[in-house]
Order: C-alpha cells, then sequence, then structure tokens
C-alpha cells in the first residue's frame, strides 16, 4: 500500500499491540476496507491473528488496542472501535480523503500508484503466440488484450516487462498452408487437410508466381497478424521464431545439457526426458525414433533462452494447453530452474454472438470472425475493454452488437463517457472564464458531500487494486475500479453543481480539483493500465 494513511495506521496498530506486550512489524498488519461504510474507513485484524501468542481472547486484545489508540488517535483518526470476533475499526476524518486528492495531482498521471520501476523481479510475458497460417481471429483477441494489460499493470507495479510472440513457423501446419495457397493460385485441389478458408483465396491472388509458397505465406500472415495487433495497440519486444531456435542450435545444445544433468534416458529407439522426476504424470519424449524431435523439444529450448530476457517467464495460454503446463514445469526444473521461476496462465476461450445468434470460429474451414473484422466493426478500444471485463479464467460471451451499444448499459461506453463528460466540464469553465486556481491555495475543506468522497474513496484504492491486479495476475480487477470510478463521478456530477452561478467559489474551486484528479484516475485505468484511448469528446 503506497497511501500514506495506511503506513500511519499501521504503525500506530504496532505501537498498540508492543505496548500490550505483543511484537510485531508495520508489513505483517493487514488493512482492509469495510465493506460497509458505518463500519469505519479501515480495518485491521490484529487483534485476532496476535491474540493466541499474547495469550488473550482477541475480543479483549481488539478492546485494550481501542483504549490506546482512542487515547493516542493517529491523523486523521475520530474513533477506532471494535467489531465482530475481534476486528478493530478506524472511522476517519474527510482530511485523509483531501490528502488523497493532493497525491493523485501531484504525483499525477505517471506517478500516482506507480512502484519504483525495477524494484521486483523482470518478467518475460509470452501471449497470443498464433501460428502464421492466416489472420488472428476473435479467440486471439482475448489473449492480446489480456497480455497487454498484464504486461502494462506488472510495470505499473514495478516490474520490468518483456513482451514477447512466439512465431511457429515450422511443422506440417506451414507445409499445409503454403500448399493451400499454392493449391488456390494455381486452380488445383487443396491438400487433404488443407486450409480453405476465405482468406486463403484472398491471399492466393496475390502470391506471385515462382515464389516458395511456404514462405511467402508466411510473411504475409506475419505482417497481417503484426498489423492487426498494432490497430489494437498491442506491441511486442520479440518475434520469435521456432526455425531460428532450431537453426541457432538451440535445440541441440538444450538436449545435451538435459543429457549431462542425468534427466534423459533412451527406450524403444526414442530419447525420452524424466519430467516425472518433477511431478509430470509421465515421462516425455525429445527425439523419436525417427530423429525428428517432438513439437515440445524445441518448445524446451525457447523457454530456456527466454531467460535471458526476465527472472520470470510468464506465459498465456488457451484452454486446450492444461496438459503442457506440468510438462514444461518439469523440463525447466530438469535444466535447474526453480520451481517458482516460470507460471502458466490458462484461460478460457471466448464466444462470440451477434444478435444471440452464436458465431462459430475455424480458420480451417472458413468460418471465421477475424479479429480486424471485430476492431473494424466495434473499435480498437471496444474490443479491448469487452474482453477484460471478467477474469482470463472464466467463459467469455460477448455479443457484438451489444458492444456497439452507445448506452449506459454499456460499460466501455459508461466508463469512456465518464472521462468525456470531464472535458465537457473542463471547456464549459473555460468558457465562462471559471478559471482553476493553484491548488495550494484551495480549501478542500468544502469537499464533504458523500458523492465527493465517495469519487476520492475510489482514487484511494487504485494502488492497491494495482498491487492485487498484478499479483493475481487480474487485469479485469482494474477494469472493475474503472467502472466503480465511473459511477462515483457520474453520481458525483448530477448531485453536486460545480458550474452553476450560485455554488459558491470556495466550493467550485473545490469541486474543480476533485474534477482533476477524477480525470488523472481515469486516464490511469484506461490509458496506462488498461491500454485504450479517454477520449475527449463522444
Amino acid at each position: 500500500m503506497s497511501l500514506a494513511i495506511t503506513s500511519t495506521l499501521s504503525q500506530a496498530i504496532v505501537e498498540a499491540l508492543r505496548t500490550l506486550g505483543v511484537n510485531t512489524a508495520p508489513r505483517a498488519v493487514n488493512l482492509e476496507q469495510p465493506a460497509q461504510r458505518e463500519h469505519g474507513d479501515w480495518s485491521t485484524n490484529a487483534a485476532l491473528v496476535n491474540a493466541k501468542g499474547a495469550g488473550r481472547k482477541p475480543r479483549e486484545l481488539a478492546a485494550a488496542m481501542v483504549d490506546w489508540l482512542n487515547v493516542n488517535p493517529p491523523a486523521h483518526v475520530t474513533k477506532v472501535e471494535v467489531a465482530g470476533p475481534g476486528f478493530v475499526n478506524f472511522h476517519l476524518a474527510d482530511t485523509w480523503l483531501h490528502k488523497v486528492l493532493h497525491l493523485v495531482v501531484e504525483e499525477g498521471t505517471d506517478g500516482y500508484a506507480q512502484e519504483p520501476p525495477g524494484t521486483k523481479p523482470s518478467i518475460n510475458l509470452e501471449y497470443v503466440s498464433a501460428n502464421p497460417t492466416g489472420p488472428l481471429h476473435a479467440g486471439h483477441a482475448r489473449w492480446a488484450a489480456y497480455g497487454d494489460a498484464l504486461a502494462r499493470i506488472l510495470s505499473r507495479a514495478g516490474h520490468a516487462v518483456h513482451r514477447e510472440f512466439y512465431v511457429n513457423d515450422r511443422g506440417v501446419q506451414m507445409q499445409l498452408f503454403g500448399a493451400s495457397l499454392a493449391a488456390r493460385r494455381d486452380g488445383t485441389a487443396v491438400p487433404d487437410n488443407g486450409y480453405v478458408g476465405q482468406y486463403i483465396r484472398d491471399w492466393a491472388v496475390d502470391m506471385p508466381e515462382g515464389v516458395d509458397p511456404v514462405l511467402w505465406g508466411e510473411a504475409k500472415a506475419h505482417t497481417y497478424q503484426r498489423d492487426t495487433l498494432a490497430r489494437m495497440n498491442v506491441i511486442f519486444d520479440t518475434w520469435s521464431s521456432e526455425k531460428a531456435i532450431a537453426a541457432s542450435g538451440a535445440v541441440e545444445a538444450t538436449i545435451e545439457e538435459l543429457k549431462q544433468a542425468g534427466h534423459t534416458y533412451e527406450s524403444e529407439g526414442a530419447l525420452w526426458l524424466r519430467t516425472t522426476d518433477y511431478g509430470d504424470d509421465k515421462d516425455r519424449v525429445l527425439i523419436k525414433g525417427d530423429g525428428d524431435y517432438t513439437y515440445f523439444t524445441p518448445d524446451i529450448a525457447f523457454h530456456q533462452d527466454k531467460y535471458a530476457r526476465g527472472d520470470l517467464l510468464i506465459d498465456v495460454l488457451g484452454a486446450d494447453h492444461d496438459g503442457y503446463v506440468g510438462r514444461m514445469k518439469a523440463a525447466m526444473r530438469c535444466l535447474g530452474r526453480p520451481s517458482d521461476a516460470i507460471e502458466m496462465i490458462i484461460g478460457q476461450n471466448c464466444v462470440l454472438f451477434r444478435n444471440g445468434v452464436e458465431v462459430k470460429l475455424s480458420k480451417r474451414t472458413g468460418d471465421i470472425i477475424e479479429l480486424a473484422e471485430i476492431i473494424d466493426e466495434v473499435g480498437a478500444d471496444a474490443a479491448r475493454l469487452t474482453f477484460l471485463q471478467q477474469s482470463i479464467g472464466t467463459a467469455l460471451k460477448v455479443d457484438l452488437e451489444a458492444v456497439k451499444a452507445k448506452s449506459i448499459d454499456n460499460p466501455v461506453f459508461y466508463v469512456q463517457y465518464a472521462h468525456a463528460r470531464v472535458y465537457g466540464i473542463l471547456r464549459e469553465a473555460a468558457e465562462r472564464g471559471m478559471a482553476r486556481r493553484p491548488l495550494d491555495t484551495v480549501d478542500l475543506s468544502p469537499l464533504t458531500h458523500d458523492r465527493e468522497l465517495d469519487v476520492l474513496r475510489s482514487l484511494a484504492e487504485l494502488p492497491d487494486v494495482v498491487t492485487n491486479a498484478a499479483k493475481e495476475r487480474a487485469p479485469h480487477k482494474v477494469t472493475t475500479w474503472l467502472r466503480e470510478l465511473a459511477g462515483a463521478f457520474q453520481g458525483f456530477y448530477h448531485d453536486c453543481p460545480i458550474l452553476r452561478t450560485d455554488v459558491a467559489e470556495e466550493v467550485r474551486q473545490a469541486r474543480l480539483w476533485l474534477v482533476e484528479a477524477a480525470r488523472i484516475g481515469l486516464v490511469i485505468g484506461l490509458c496506462e493500465l488498461l491500454g485504450v484511448s479517454a477520449p475527449e469528446r463522444m
């Protein structure tokens, strides 16, 4: 927690416990905001946690803490009380939220809820990693939005993040892809299990005679995928080629390292890796009896190579990769990597609807909704925010018509509209000559209305939201917070007039600065954390 108030409360709790003969560190103190406002602004379970060691009943220890804290109240605290089996609740004066406004404005979009960069382990984050055999489809959109938002959140939480896309550009699927393009260009039969989507017909028209159809098709698909992701504001630091990994000798070097470590053996003419030594359900083949690698072998070399770009590897994988997790983690253990040096996030599928009718996706059969088409239809911002509304671990249903709706029932529109409303207020204030004075000359004490304080409470939560979203790999927590901030701001706008002529000037000045603080929060959430725009007009 980065807010000064939580540090102040933690220190006061520690001092109260030490006075009562209980030694604990500030970092061990847990502070949470009660779900019900009447229970106070902050609550701690310190008495429950420390009662046994102190030889006292939790509620008895809590009462003693409350007695001490009410005699020695920390800054901004108006009342401390015992709740339930031994919780200690703090009621604060509005002044602490006025301090939040100062903090938000002073630190701005670049600094508020920002941990110093490089204070956490560096991370290599791999996501999307689609085969270069066609356009990205809607199924990839969720991984793109999630991965990029997670990278932004992790960066805000103090990690150096390297974004990586693994191009699976070798194997049978590439040969089938090239042969399918050539067949469509030449008017011959597409091979069995080939690609027959409409995009194959479209691309084949552009493929010149005399080129290698595999290489030409790969370059076409790669460029198309890169350009589509860029339209969605998704940019990668590295595009790693499976062919390049194989050509570099990294696969042979990795196999030799595994052999030297004693983790391989030969059986039935194949070379096996003892992944069961590290929890896999069975050992895995590295080299088949015909001398070819399994698909797993280059992946091991690739993951080993990624450690040059991050202390921790995080892979974002689809639901069909569930069985992949144990074997890759075991392979990294065989290479001497600690168990916590690789993490794999399994996401669930996204099902698209149009007016309530499900849209099927299949790159090979041609019944496909491209990501580019979704961007054309609903816009990049709406696409990103839509795919970030729920946990990546839950199946997502998206109706394209609902995403396009410009109403308050559409959470995408609702959040961006709140930011546009901020600028509407600022434009009208400028037109009326109602200039905002410097913050250090403005008295914020008029900000006492529940609607005003709700906006500030929401802003106060952002540092914890970022910390938790990073720790839990959960960008949807930021989306939820944004909707709450937007709702608080809309309530403030309706109930607390700013530019009306009957509003006292000192109240207007305080509210104008509250508008600015809300603007900063919305920009951090929208632009900095979720990677979508914050429009000034809608």
